[in-house]
């Protein structure tokens, strides 16, 4: 046989793929819209990904700096691996690392720098006390911006920084006189002349507003827009701050001409040398952390205006790389399935070709152009829409405070080609999916072909049943692993459970069918009469393709349930544990950005209270090791007084004595100890949130840990460690009646916190996690995706499988079928299929669930009521539609005239 002419087999497959667009039209819009929705969902999470990656703080108070001076925010470990292998990790600190006020006259003498100006930044809280005949209490319907949130206290000298200029009125001349910027004046409708009471970390004082300021050079605008300040004399704000031998920054001014790159260069030569500047916690640091001074230029400038800017950062960015991986890898299985579902559709037309000569060659080329032509459209008009939905995403994650106010996501012109490169992903899976699909009928002899494509083989190949078997043995362990767990490990390997056996029940989609089936076959052909046996018939001879479409159902119903029940389980047992922590009779709470020891105390000496205890809310970081890696894992953990714990909060001791909480010691929950080997007298080794590394001995080992955090502290061992040592809340136990003491107690606050209110019925602490937000926005996220991607997937392999069985349809109405008894048949072959997704899904995910929600919580997993009605009502309208929709024609009465007149 003489080879084909390349010209002429080009011409061939041309025309047989422009031919097969046209006239299976149903099937590739099928396909046309499965990748449409790919390519718009991965260039949309590719945008919001390098968007986080290029993020960086926002640039606000220190706006007019050529250069700032800080210390190192970053905390490193190092650990050897097997062999002589090192690897290093870091995490970012949220507590600030202050500067030594004795490196400004080396700043200062640096040529080309005209100033060197220390900056403190410290949480306060305004009130408006109306004097004379103005009227200065706030109202929202006179502000004219937004009130700046939250707002801080800074020497005036560090108003030239920004740089803030006045507007109305005069510098501060004295210790009880302030200038507010513009936004904050406005918004509290203050006027030069007016007393204002404010509230630091200290005792709340009265102050007269000498003057109001606003940015140099910002048009219209009055102030930051997102900090709001009060600035003090530069003595008064050193004191307020509580750390007059050190600042939070220094800020440098530049000469006129002279460059930030020659700023930046001479600084660090000045604190740098024989004589290296170090931070204030130098001597605490962990041996491996840089302790010297940092100088940032340019965006970093922003890092010390908005120290959870760069923790935020992080977090979003591994939310986001193990959404888009969970992503890339559905969209792979819901495209490869969706693609080879129509082309299989066409093995008899394909292995008629094969029989009238055509190479197989001719029939991959065919395929190829085909999923290509549909693909590159496909996919284009996904990248375009990408665009608007980065920008949804965007604007979702600032609408439910899931990223600061202080982190920029830049969107720089290059950043939009991402999309194109995402929809050439989309374009190669679809056409090695289509490649693969073809692979066989093009390869084998025609007659072979022939009788393939006239029925399913019996069972599925020995190497896919293998492979399934595999992959369902691995998902086990993974589960097994979950167990023995604890942490990342535990919730990787739970993740890993649920992803390897949704792999393996797809590769062993045929035999779930069979299986579904013989399980349901029997009820079915009892009850279900002529149209149940019809079903239960045409389920047997089509047991592949009722795989290929329940595959994506337990892949919907498997993914959502974990991601949905993971975090309603522990939401619901730390809600509880909360609950069940707090023995106080009344809290004490407050909208500003705290309360004060001094308040506690004072509400404390308040007769009738029993004890009082604040919270204090921090971070620390653990170091360990993990399947031999390093990690450095961040924590969030409280602090209370000791010696009015047992009044007003039970952790639920089960080892030790909380009274000995001090200096020096800490309690860790039962988990945690149990997964680092710890217990009373033992030595835990962590860092505060400032950096400084302590090792402290463990006093007591708690139950309550979903609640309470994995270290509890007392309040004199946290607070040093703290920025801003202020208090959530006040907890109180009371020996009288609650009625009796609420009123003192608030007469006590409207001297000592002004703002602050007592709720007779406190409610169940909760460790503050940084990421919360951000894990919610993103689960939904993933949910909606994961969702939407199997619900066409599902609609596009059933409609696909559907119109392939017209042909049979029609058969059964020539034979005698009744319109009723085919209906009948295919409503219950959807039930058949959508109960057989939803079982296998539930099973799926309660492996890893349980595996992951025992040892966790020591409860079951959990899925709250409504969201499971939703899972289980959208399985049931799409497996409905996907059924009965495409063959509504051939059951209409036009058709039924038609096949009687034949």
């Amino acid at each position: 046989m003489r080879p084909v002419h390349p010209v002429r087999s080009r011409r061939t497959a041309r025309f047989l793929a422009a031919r097969s667009l046209k006239l299976h039209r149903r099937a590739w819009a099928a396909v046309f819209a499965v990748l449409v929705l790919t390519s718009l969902v991965l260039g949309g999470f590719a945008l919001a990904t390098l968007s986080t990656v290029a993020g960086h703080a926002r640039v606000e108070r220190y706006a007019g700096a050529a250069a700032v001076v800080t210390g190192d925010q970053t905390t490193r470990y190092t650990a050897k691996m097997l062999g002589d292998e090192a690897q290093s990790t870091s995490a970012e600190l949220t507590e600030r690392v202050r500067v030594p006020r004795s490196v400004l006259p080396r700043i200062a003498a640096v040529p080309g720098v005209r100033a060197a100006v220390a900056d403190d930044a410290f949480p306060v809280a305004v009130s408006v006390r109306p004097t004379g005949t103005r009227t200065s209490t706030p109202t929202s319907t006179s502000t004219p911006t937004a009130t700046p949130a939250p707002v801080y206290g800074h020497p005036w000298q560090a108003a030239a920084l920004a740089p803030f200029t006045l507007r109305e009125g005069r510098a501060p001349a004295g210790p009880r006189q302030v200038v507010l910027d513009g936004d904050l004046a406005a918004h509290a409708g203050v006027h030069v002349g007016d007393k204002i009471t404010v509230q630091s970390l200290g005792a709340p004082a009265m102050y007269e507003v000498s003057g109001i300021a606003a940015p140099k050079g910002q048009g219209d605008r009055t102030g930051l827009g997102h900090q709001g300040a009060v600035f003090f004399t530069d003595q008064h704000a050193r004191q307020l701050a509580g750390h007059p031998g050190s600042a939070d920054a220094i800020g440098v001014l530049a000469e006129p001409g002279v460059s930030d790159e020659q700023i930046h260069a001479g600084v660090r030569a000045a604190l740098g040398g024989t004589d290296p500047a170090r931070s204030v916690t130098a001597g605490q640091r962990y041996e491996e952390d840089d302790t010297g001074l940092r100088v940032l230029t340019g965006d970093s400038r922003g890092e010390p205006e908005f120290l959870d800017a760069a923790p935020s950062r992080w977090g979003l960015l591994q939310l986001l790389v193990s959404v888009c991986t969970l992503v890339v890898m559905i969209a792979v299985l819901v495209v490869a399935g969706t693609v080879a579902q129509a082309v299989h559709q066409r093995a008899r037309e394909m292995a008629l070709l094969r029989a009238v000569g055509a190479t197989p060659k001719q029939l991959r080329a065919t395929v190829s152009r085909e999923v290509r032509t549909v693909a590159v459209v496909a996919a284009v008009i996904g990248a375009i829409g990408a665009v608007p939905v980065f920008g949804l995403l965007l604007r979702l994650l600032r609408s439910r405070d899931a990223v600061p106010a202080g982190l920029e996501l830049p969107s720089p012109w290059w950043l939009y080609a991402v999309p194109l490169l995402t929809a050439g992903l989309t374009v190669l899976v679809a056409w090695l999916a289509g490649t693969l699909a073809c692979r066989r009928t093009a390869t084998v002899r025609p007659a072979q072909a022939m009788g393939e494509a006239q029925s399913e083989p019996e069972r599925p190949g020995r190497g896919r049943t293998v492979a399934g078997l595999v992959m369902l043995f691995l998902g086990v362990a993974s589960a097994g692993t979950a167990v023995l767990q604890f942490g990342e490990v535990a919730a990787m390997a739970a993740s890993t459970a649920a992803m390897t056996l949704v792999i393996g029940c797809a590769l062993l989609g045929p035999w779930i069918a069979r299986g579904a089936l013989q399980v349901l076959g029997a009820p079915v052909r009892r009850f279900g009469g002529a149209g149940g046996y019809l079903a239960a018939a045409a389920a047997q001879a089509n047991a592949r393709r009722l795989g290929a479409a329940i595959t994506p159902i337990v892949l919907m119903v498997a993914f959502v349930t974990v991601q949905l029940s993971g975090g309603a389980t522990l939401d619901r047992q730390g809600g509880r544990q909360g609950v069940d922590a707090v023995r106080a009779d009344l809290a004490v709470t407050t909208g500003g950005p705290g309360i004060t020891q001094q308040s506690v105390d004072r509400i404390g000496r308040v007769p009738g209270v029993a004890a009082a205890s604040g919270v204090l809310h921090s971070t620390v970081v653990l170091a360990r090791k993990e399947l031999g890696d390093p990690r450095l894992e961040r924590l969030p953990v409280l602090a209370v007084d000791p010696a009015a714990l047992p009044r007003v909060l039970d952790p639920g001791v089960v080892e030790g004595d909380t009274a000995k909480l001090g200096r020096g010691t800490v309690a860790v929950g039962k988990d945690r100890a149990r997964s680092l080997g710890l217990g009373i007298g033992s030595v835990v080794t962590l860092r505060y949130g400032d950096g400084a590394n302590v090792s402290l001995r463990v006093a007591a080992v708690y139950e309550r840990s979903l609640a309470l955090g994995d270290f509890l502290f007392a309040t004199e061992e946290l607070a040093p460690h703290m920025s801003a040592p202020l208090h959530s809340r006040v907890l109180l136990g009371l020996d009288v009646p609650a009625g009796q003491v609420q009123a003192a107690v608030q007469r006590v606050l409207a001297d000592s916190a002004p703002g602050a209110r007592v709720s007779p019925a406190p409610a169940g602490e909760q460790r503050q996690s940084e990421d919360r937000g951000v894990g919610e926005v993103i689960t939904m996220v993933a949910v909606s995706v994961i969702g939407g991607f199997t619900v066409i997937a599902v609609l596009s392999t059933l409609t696909l499988i559907m119109i392939g069985r017209r042909q049979e349809i029609q058969l059964l109405r020539l034979v005698g079928a009744g319109r009723r008894q085919i209906r009948r048949m295919l409503r219950i072959e959807a039930a058949v299929v959508g109960l057989a997704g939803l079982v296998v899904g539930v099973v799926v995910a309660l492996v890893p669930l349980v595996a992951l929600s025992l040892p966790l919580t020591g409860a079951l997993p959990y899925l709250p009521p409504a969201q499971a009605g939703v899972i289980v009502g959208v399985v049931a309208v799409t497996v409905a539609a996907g059924v009965l929709l495409p063959m509504r024609p051939a059951l209409s009465k036009r058709h039924s005239a038609g096949l009687a007149r034949r």
